[in-house]
């Protein structure tokens, strides 16, 4: 058994692998449990005594030798190719930095969310519903006859499964006084949809509606509430007045205007709900009262933010949303 000449041909094995594969492979040669020092480990039983503890003595050193150069070969081959892995992927520091565009909320999204903010600190809670609405919540339950005007078809798209896009965010109301018992205090912002389509109207647009439904709910405390919106929303100077107006769904109705430029402007309606929609509801209308008001949030950021035309919102015109970053 001549280990001085293994020892050499083992060292120099592993001190020339080039790569870690080629290390491994000679590592599993030489120490693997089926290598060449290990095989000899085994056959030292065979040697007479005084030999079997002098091979195995000089067997074990060569092993450990063998062990610290493979582990030191190994780090040096990966710190190599760490470092060619530095070089082919490095970064130039000391480019100018890439300046990343941030987007905006559009303005009838800040509007809706600056009107919900408002009512929710009013003690208000947001609800929704479908799109899709049956005839009944829609229009019977909202006290809406069966020939009135908005019921046909050139306001109301009606689809094919008997349903239709609902014109309002009022059947959401009908719904949450169906599931709850007073008192309410909700507001219902969403799209709507109608047959209608010029400077100050779309098929589609938003709503918001609020309902407030308890023992002692008056016209007064609507008239205080809008009015504090309305100051907050536009300014503590803005003037404002009710006039009478006409809701199958309240009695008595009104249209709420403010005082704008050089005149004045319509921009909500309101009024005390009326005792028919409460019993359709399930709600005693001797014990509860209620009031509900409807605004729409592209007139209002219309007038907040001076937008002349309504299709403004719609036509995804950079130029035009980068004004409300």
């Amino acid at each position: 058994m001549n280990i001085s000449s293994l020892s050499k041909k083992s060292k120099s094995k592993l001190q020339k692998a080039k790569d870690l594969r080629t290390l491994e492979s000679s590592y599993t040669d030489l120490l693997g449990k089926n290598g060449e020092i290990n095989l000899l480990l085994k056959s030292l039983g065979k040697l007479p005594q005084e030999k079997r503890k002098k091979s195995g003595k000089a067997l074990n050193e060569l092993k450990s030798s063998l062990e610290s150069i493979f582990q030191s070969r190994r780090s040096h081959l990966k710190e190599r190719i760490f470092s060619e892995e530095l070089k082919r992927d490095s970064l130039d520091v000391t480019l100018p930095g890439r300046i990343r565009e941030f987007g905006t909320l559009h303005p009838v999204t800040s509007t809706i969310i600056e009107i919900s903010n408002f009512f929710v600190s009013m003690g208000f809670d947001i609800r929704s519903g479908p799109e899709a609405e049956s005839e009944y919540y829609n229009f019977e339950a909202l006290n809406i006859p069966e020939d009135h005007p908005a019921k046909d078809m050139h306001d109301t798209f009606y689809l094919d499964n008997g349903v239709l896009l609902r014109t309002h965010t009022s059947p959401v109301q009908i719904r949450t006084m169906e599931k709850q018992d007073p008192p309410i205090r909700i507001i219902c912002p969403g799209r709507v949809y109608r047959k209608d389509s010029d400077l100050t109207h779309t098929p589609m647009f938003h709503q918001i509606e609020g309902l407030v439904l308890e023992e002692n709910a008056s016209f007064a405390v609507l008239k205080g509430m809008l009015k504090d919106f309305i100051n907050n929303f536009f300014g503590k100077e803005t003037e404002l007045r009710f006039r009478p107006s006409y809701f199958p769904f309240t009695e008595p109705s009104a249209e709420v205007d403010i005082k704008w430029k050089k005149g004045w402007l319509e921009i909500l309606g309101c009024g005390m709900v009326h005792p028919n929609v409460l019993e359709m509801s399930g709600i005693n209308s001797k014990k509860y009262s209620g009031f509900a008001f409807g605004l729409g949030p592209e007139r209002m950021a219309m007038l907040k933010y001076n937008i002349p035309d309504l299709r403004s919102f719609f036509e995804n015109d950079i130029r035009f949303l980068k004004q409300f970053r």
